[in-house]
């Protein structure tokens, strides 16, 4: 499994490059804050209810949630399934947050 940094995430978005967020944590945390990633909470994943992203099967995905954890198990599990771009964001929106300044 790949993973990427929030700073070099951040400098690809920034620059504008059209990258594909995937936040696999459940609806409420996804409401308190993201940052523009399609919500789908790794219970849909482990289930293999995967039909609403398989547009995305062979494009780099940017998987992230809490802390990396969650988002590490969905990378596996949707390698498994034959997604070939997948990458776990380390440490996921914890780290964004202290990196970005934005606390908890």
């Amino acid at each position: 499994m790949q993973s990427i940094s929030v700073d070099e995430l951040k400098a690809r978005m920034d620059s504008g490059e059209s990258v594909q967020l995937l936040d696999v944590r459940e609806p409420v945390e996804h409401a308190e804050f993201n940052i523009g990633g399609r919500l789908f909470p790794l219970g849909q994943i482990q289930a293999m209810q995967t039909e609403a992203i398989e547009d995305w099967m062979h494009e780099e995905v940017v998987v992230y949630c809490r802390s990396g954890n969650r988002s590490g198990q969905a990378c596996l599990i949707l390698e498994t399934l034959g997604f070939t771009g997948v990458k776990n964001l380390s440490g996921g929106m914890l780290a964004w947050k202290e990196k970005m300044g934005l606390g908890n």
